[in-house]
């Protein structure tokens, strides 16, 4: 008989709750935050056990560790919760939420053959935005003295004793303070990168995805950490919506009557734009592909096609989206079929 498991997780407590076929609550347990004990409490639940949870920094290792012991498992995002709240309540909510079936915004995080890379990947980018941050500190010093220093020769090894010498003596012990700290995340950063780079390398579909135009090493390696299997989306048009490359149109009274009696749907104007519950990593891997091909890529049918664009009077940016789109679903097709990319195969997006 089935059995749908409500779990609302803290730090250091778990509250369990347990209803039945019919919604009847039939138990609830505190437990300790520990796989163990999480494991072989759920053990004595009868099965078929269907689990749900709800998104959280403990999400990825509860589902790791629990999935194996549960017939579904399913974890969703809550953006709102209204009226009475304790965990109690919570746990019950998510359990019978998963019974009738209104587990809609479900969040994918089954990683295969690329949980490895995932953690590499993840490392990878918070180190590029920790040496982001460094070098706008150091440029920020230099400029809060009125010292030029436009470009990226400020950054440059060796000539950090150079620029130093600009800034007023007492200002020069926090520059070298600011540089070391720069050096040192320039140094982790490219271990990372290496690390993350040797991983990806070990699957085949990275050498795949490398041959479409904009996917770059670091690009490829990101894909196969977020995307994890093509499978997950039926067409190209939800993987745009999941990349945030989904043009939204919406509109309101939208009919008319006419003087014979009929209902005519009136010619107003539609406010349009990109739906805003995406995944950030893959929108900035598609825009940033689709800015290297029109930016830098000077030949090719995507550039070619990008030019056409702009020549029947497109804005620069529906056009470059309408790139990022093209790049998109090329990556879905090759990815599903592993064949190479093959410009004469092109097909514009619509």
């Amino acid at each position: 008989m089935d059995r749908y498991i409500g779990l609302d997780a803290h730090s250091s407590s778990c509250t369990l709750a347990v209803i039945g076929p019919s919604g009847r609550k039939l138990r609830s347990q505190v437990l300790e935050t520990n796989a163990r004990v999480l494991i072989d409490y759920i053990r004595t639940i009868p099965r078929n056990r269907h689990f749900c949870l709800e998104e959280g920094i403990l999400s990825n290792w509860l589902y790791e560790v629990l999935t194996p012991h549960v017939q579904e498992m399913v974890v969703v995002s809550i953006r709102q919760s209204r009226g009475p709240k304790d965990d109690k309540r919570d746990a019950f909510a998510l359990a019978e939420m998963l019974r009738v079936g209104a587990a809609r915004s479900r969040v994918y995080k089954e990683r295969g053959d690329f949980g490895a890379l995932g953690e590499l990947c993840k490392g990878h980018n918070v180190l590029v935005i920790d040496s982001t941050r460094a070098q706008n500190r150091i440029k920020s010093l230099f400029l809060s003295r009125g010292i030029p220093c436009s470009g990226s020769r400020i950054y440059s090894a060796g000539k950090h004793e150079e620029w130093i010498e600009k800034l007023p003596i007492k200002s020069q012990p926090l520059a070298e303070t600011l540089y070391l700290e720069y050096d040192a995340l320039e140094e982790l950063h490219k271990r990372a990168k290496k690390a993350m780079l040797k991983e990806a390398r070990k699957h085949l579909i990275y050498r795949i995805l490398r041959t479409v135009p904009g996917i770059g090493e670091i690009r490829a390696a990101q894909l196969m950490a977020v995307v994890v299997t093509p499978y997950r989306f039926s067409n190209k048009r939800s993987f745009w919506a999941y990349s945030g490359l989904a043009i939204i149109m919406r509109s309101s009274s939208d009919w008319v009557r006419t003087q014979d009696g009929d209902w005519l749907r009136t010619n107003i104007g539609k406010t349009r734009g990109l739906n805003k519950n995406f995944n950030r990593s893959l929108k900035s891997i598609f825009k940033g592909a689709a800015t290297t091909v029109t930016g830098q890529s000077r030949n090719g049918q995507l550039y070619q096609h990008y030019q056409q664009l702009l020549e029947g009077g497109t804005k620069p940016n529906l056009a470059k989206l309408t790139i990022a789109r093209q790049i998109a679903s090329i990556v879905l097709s090759i990815w599903r079929t592993k064949e190479v990319y093959d410009p004469k195969k092109l097909r514009r997006a619509k």
